[in-house]
């Protein structure tokens, strides 16, 4: 029974993650964007506005020139959450592959990492009055969810063990469409349950920053209004229907 009941609530946290997630890409993807508006100082190449995106995704680059000790947090907090992924990959796959062998303990401890960097991001939605002023319940509580997130894991991880070989065959056989037993271990259970959560609100919360990125004009437009004209695709077709 608690297996079918988990099966089921991962099958639909998927389906509403996916489905939601495709839907607001395809958005933002659709949505016009009219304006040379690029942060400057800007890269006039498609090359350069590549090369400044990688610095964004990888190191921060707006976050560090802006606020060094925010950007730690977020910094150690998001990679830390990469290494973390990295290693959970070894619970849907049959052989684990060899790069996720190598990073097995490196996303062992990059979970207390990870933690660490949530509570200082946490604190400073009290501490700084500007922050503070802005949050609004629901960011408390993503930070509150995603942290017992990773409480959770490191609570199996070093203090309440659960059988992982269990685990894996049970996320195994989801990727198989079959439905196999789960241990009823307590912090499994609140574990699983959290990542659910997590899946199902996040087509709908702050956290579509991740893929919104890669959709804001300021970020990945070439300053290179003066050097190319630019004629929205609407100026064409109401000209056409001029003509």
């Amino acid at each position: 029974m608690l297996g079918t009941i988990y099966a089921l609530l991962f099958y639909v946290a998927t389906a509403l993650m996916v489905v939601g997630l495709a839907a607001k890409i395809r958005r933002y993807a659709r949505t016009p964007a009219p304006l040379r508006i690029p942060t400057t100082p800007s890269p006039t190449t498609r090359k350069g506005v590549v090369l400044r995106m990688i610095r964004e995704v990888v190191f921060f680059e707006s976050l560090f020139k802006s606020n060094k000790w925010i950007w730690a947090f977020g910094w150690v907090f998001h990679m830390s959450m990469w290494l973390v992924l990295a290693r959970h990959i070894r619970y849907f796959t049959f052989d684990v592959w060899w790069w996720v062998q190598i990073v097995q303990p490196f996303g062992t401890y990059a979970g207390f990492a990870m933690v660490a960097g949530l509570a200082g991001l946490w604190a400073r939605r009290f501490l700084v009055e500007r922050i503070r002023y802005i949050s609004s319940p629901s960011d408390h509580l993503m930070l509150a969810l995603i942290i017992g997130i990773g409480l959770s894991g490191l609570t199996m991880r070093f203090v309440a063990h659960t059988d992982i070989i269990a685990v894996k065959a049970f996320m195994l056989g989801l990727l198989r469409l079959r439905i196999g037993d789960l241990p009823a271990d307590p912090f499994l259970m609140i574990h699983l349950g959290l990542v659910a959560i997590l899946m199902i609100i996040f087509p709908i919360s702050k956290l579509l920053h991740a893929p919104g990125l890669f959709f804001a004009p300021s970020r990945v437009q070439a300053d290179n209004a003066r050097d190319v004209r630019h004629v929205g695709r609407w100026d064409n077709e109401e000209g056409a229907s001029r003509g």
